[in-house]
This record gives C-alpha cells, structure tokens and sequence, in this order.
C-alpha cells in the first residue's frame, strides 16, 4: 500500500507525465516492444530515483514490460508529490512524498524493499545499500540491479573491492548513451535553471568556481560560459585540469578561487570539497551550490562553527551570518542538482539516460542469473542501438562504411 501525501494532485502529476512522454521517443520505442514482449513477466522491481515525470514514465514502462514494480524517491526535495499521486492513482505502489525527514526517506526506501526484489533500479547506491545491511532478508531474490550516478557507482566500486557487493550490478552511469549526454548537458543545464529559479539573479558578469572537471563539471562550466560567466575551474587531475585549460577555463586550487568566487558549484561526489579555510576567504554574499548526489561537498559543520547564526533567507537559500559580518549563501540544503530546477533534467537529454537503465534491467532479466557478482559494463550493442533510435528519431541518416573501406580499416594491425 503507497505512503504518498496527497491522492488528489494525480490529475496534474498525469498531465505531466503524459507531456514528457511526448519528448522520450527511444523510451516510447523501448516501451511498445516491452509491451509486446513482457521481459519482466514474473518479475518484481524496486526503483529508488527522483520522483519526478520523466521517471515516472520510466516505472510505468516496466510495469508496461511485465514487472510489479515499487518506486520511491531518491532525494525528498526533488519528489513531486502530484506524480506519486498519479502512479498511486494507476495503481502503482508509491511510498515517497516532498520533503519527508531523514527518518521518513529511509522507511519509504525499505517499505519499497519490501517486494523483495528481483530487480534494483538505484539512483546513488541507498537500495544497494540497504540489500546489503538493514534489508538483507529482501535481498534473497535478487538477481541484479542498474546504478546510473557518478556517486552511486563509487560507491558499488568500493563495495566490489572489499568483496561485499552480492549481485550484479549494471554500471548504467558509464554507458556513452548516459554521461555524454545526462552528465554533461542535463546536469549543465538543470544546475543553473536552479540556481536561476533559487537566487533571481544573473550569471553573466559573475565569476563561477566549478569544483571537479567530470561529465558533469564540463556541463556546469561550459553552460556557465555560455550565460556569461567568468569560469574557473579547481580539479585534482592533471590530465582533465589539462582540458579545462584547453576549453578556455582557467584552473586553480580552491583556496585560491576561493577569493574570486561569486558562486561556487561542486561536483566532485567527494567530500569537504568546500571547507573552512576556504570559507574564510570568501566574498561577502557568496552562493555555495553542491551538484553531487550527496550533501557531503561544502562542509556545513564548518560554515556552523564560523557564523553567529543561520536563518533561511528566502525559499531554498540559507544565510550563514559569519562572527566577522560576512554572509555566505547555501542553495537547497546543500543539494542543488534536480531540486530547484522544479523538473530536474530536460525529458529529451533523460530519454537517453532511462533508455539505457530500461534495455540493463532488460539484460538482467535475460542474462543476470548467469552473471557473477560485481559490477558490469552496459554491452556496447546496446548502447548503439539507444544511439541508433535516438538519431532515428530525430529524422537523421548516418554515413556508413563502403566495403572497401571497411577492407582497408581491417587491414590495420594495432
């Protein structure tokens, strides 16, 4: 039975979903073929991801394949409480609601597990993590999952390493299909339609300080760029400080950005990327956003210990109100990413994302029993054929190789 708040929004969460469904057309294919097929006949699925339209459609197209599917949020503050309501109204299990306490957020994720699990679709690791220590006794069906975030899968890496990782995982964040697309322009976009919709302030003029130069560091600074921003960039490795370089950015260690900064946007998935002597050295009303999956980037216990007191200065930022008169800003508690920006990644960049999370449960299905424990690739042929419908899509033809140029490439000896 689904804990949501209010079953009266499914009305408006519907309407939503339907309008985002118009702008997925490789989930719409992926999903009349489940239709047709039932891979997931048989089969029980729980969905831990932000309980939004566009993952709303990914849960009913696997219920559309077959699967009794459990859905939560992976981040309160970016459940939309309308779309619990319209999967409660098609009767869906939901147990997820908009701004639910520590305590809250982690009964909706082991109500969920309660189906006990054939298959995990994760959004940051907590389901895995659960599998594999509170909810161990729901963990006796499962045959695999899918974890599509740069910080899930550390998290699955470091897991693997200590042998402590049960069931196969799919690596779905690694896929070309997902991080060239998701991480780089979903991520680069959504982050400053947040903090645009937070601050109603302008970027142009500003200087940005983009921690971490991943998929999605490259997304934040170029997007940042191109609304005018001054860029600097702080990396730990050479190779992509290199690159950021060679895109136009100028790099720096944080203590030195640290005192050019107007707003700072970690995305590194490491933590006290942001701390207390960098704190120090900031600009009066500095606005310090974390794009990363977790709230561990810039160091609250720091900004605590430094200020008189911290109020919220309007919806989303709070004012840290430092001893020497400064104030510094925190966006959304900390977690920018999908919170502010109200629907989070743009439907048509997610339809690449969620099409290769629907074809790895889809692998799972077929192949997870033979599988061994540990964390897998996505097959390349099926990250072609995303990229092969997504182009389709789009009206486009690609060249193709004639045969004697096809002879000629494999004469080649590497």
């Amino acid at each position: 039975m689904s804990e949501i708040r209010d079953k009266s929004l499914a009305a408006l969460g519907q309407a939503k979903i339907d309008w985002v469904k118009d702008f997925m057309p490789v989930l719409d294919h992926i999903g009349k073929r489940f239709e047709q097929e039932k891979p997931f006949a048989g089969l029980r699925m729980a969905i831990s991801v932000h309980l939004e339209a566009k993952t709303a459609y990914l849960g009913l197209l696997m219920r559309q394949g077959g699967a009794q599917v459990a859905i939560t949020g992976s981040n309160p503050l970016s459940t939309k409480d309308d779309i619990c309501a319209a999967l409660d109204a098609q009767g869906m299990e939901v147990n997820a609601f908009f701004g639910a306490t520590a305590q809250e957020y982690t009964r909706h994720l082991k109500k969920t597990l309660e189906i006990r699990p054939h298959i995990v679709i994760d959004d940051g690791g907590d389901l895995v993590n659960l599998l594999h220590g509170e909810c161990a006794e729901y963990a006796g069906d499962v045959i695999g999952g899918c974890e599509e975030t740069t910080t899930g899968i550390l998290r699955l890496k470091a897991r693997a390493a200590a042998g402590e990782l049960h069931f196969p995982m799919m690596a779905v964040n690694d896929a070309h299909s997902k991080y060239l697309f998701d991480n780089r322009y979903g991520t680069g976009q959504s982050v400053w339609d947040g903090i645009i919709h937070a601050t109603n302030l302008s970027v142009a003029g500003r200087t940005v300080v983009v921690a971490g130069y991943g998929w999605c560091g490259r997304g934040i600074a170029l997007r940042a760029k191109g609304l005018g921003a001054n860029v600097i960039v702080t990396e730990i490795d050479s190779f992509k400080a290199i690159e950021a370089i060679m895109d136009g950015f100028r790099v720096l260690p944080m203590i030195e950005a640290a005192k050019y900064g107007d707003i700072f946007v970690t995305a590194t998935g490491c933590n006290r990327v942001i701390r207390k002597e960098h704190f120090a050295v900031m600009k009066n009303n500095a606005l310090l956003a974390n794009a990363g999956h977790f709230d561990v980037e810039v160091d609250k216990n720091d900004l605590v210990s430094l200020s008189d007191h911290v109020a919220e200065r309007k919806p989303f930022i709070e004012g840290y109100y430092l001893k020497d008169g400064r104030v510094l800003n925190l966006l959304s508690e900390g977690r920018l990413v999908n919170i502010t920006a109200g629907n989070g990644h743009a439907a048509d960049i997610m339809d690449l994302s969620f099409a290769v999370q629907a074809l790895s449960a889809l692998h799972l299905a077929q192949h997870g029993r033979e599988m061994e424990p540990g964390l897998h690739n996505v097959p390349a042929e099926l990250d072609r054929e995303i990229a092969r419908i997504k182009i389709e899509s789009l009206g486009m033809q690609l060249d193709s190789l004639s045969q004697e140029q096809k002879d000629y490439l494999s004469g080649w000896q590497v």
